[in-house]
């Protein structure tokens, strides 16, 4: 599933391409992907309609309509957003194409149809989902003392806390896992025993390491285009993600794989040690 630095890449590289686009028309070969309204009235609304930019909220992306609404998209586990030119076979799996008034379009594919797109408009109730999303992990709410606040009851593993969306958004399996080890806290600690110290160096890393993502999935609109939209996963720069059995970058010992909740996770026992900090 694209989390926020693949979520906030696409944003990067479309908003500035949509920018000011008028859509002529909507075509909706899967109806059932749109949640709100139905496929009949998504596409009619949107016929002539302005685009005025785009902006994320956690996992979410929204096509911000001039005057008023939006567009609402969630990938989810395979959804994915392309800005081709009308002659550019379309890919297995398009289930939306917004047609616009420079001759491109922008497809919404997906293979699992697990993604949802949402019309809103000022009075329609917002049924996204985002109003039960924690803080954005760059806004001023996200510091130490929120996560004070939102730990200190808690006792589900720490892996776990950080994949709720209700306490941060935007957080996924890969990058709990490079959050995690970067500051040096095992995804099994119980989120109510870490120290004031523990929830500092968290805090700090989280935005660290998810800018540090964001970098890394760098590309230009050409190379987006050339991987239909997907070619941003940055797996040969994670640290831990996928190395379980390997040796850890820091000290050498082998990366341990655990479940939780039914996702894998991989740590090091040495750097990251489930005894709270003493320090």
């Amino acid at each position: 599933m694209p989390e926020l630095p693949e979520v906030e890449t696409v944003r990067q590289i479309l908003a500035p391409q949509l920018q000011g686009r008028r859509i002529r028309a909507v075509r909706a070969a899967q109806p059932q992907v749109i949640a709100q309204p139905d496929g009949t009235q998504f596409c009619h609304i949107l016929e002539g309609r302005q685009i005025a930019g785009m902006a994320r909220r956690g996992k979410f992306l929204s096509l911000l309509l001039a005057g008023d609404g939006e567009v609402v998209v969630h990938l989810r586990m395979t959804g994915s957003l392309l800005l081709a030119p009308l002659d550019r076979p379309l890919e297995k799996h398009t289930h939306v194409v917004f047609q616009l008034d420079d001759g491109q379009e922008l497809r919404f594919t997906d293979p699992r149809r697990f993604g949802r797109l949402w019309l809103l408009l000022p009075g329609d109730a917002d049924t996204t989902g985002r109003a039960r999303l924690g803080p954005e992990p760059f806004g001023e709410e996200w510091n130490s003392a929120y996560l004070r606040q939102a730990l200190t009851r808690r006792k589900r593993p720490l892996k776990e806390c950080l994949l709720d969306q209700g306490i941060v958004a935007g957080i996924g399996n890969i990058y709990a896992d490079e959050i995690l080890f970067a500051a040096r806290l095992s995804p099994l600690r119980p989120a109510y025993t870490l120290t004031e110290a523990e929830l500092e160096r968290l805090a700090r890393q989280v935005p660290q390491t998810l800018r540090w993502g964001i970098e890394q999935d760098r590309m230009t609109a050409e190379e987006y285009l050339a991987g239909n939209g997907r070619g941003y996963r940055n797996s040969p720069f994670f640290q831990v993600y996928g190395h379980d059995g390997q040796p850890c970058p820091v000290c050498g010992a082998p990366l341990c794989r655990a479940v939780l909740s039914g996702r894998s996770s991989v740590y090091c026992p040495c750097c990251q040690d489930e005894a709270p900090d003493r320090v």
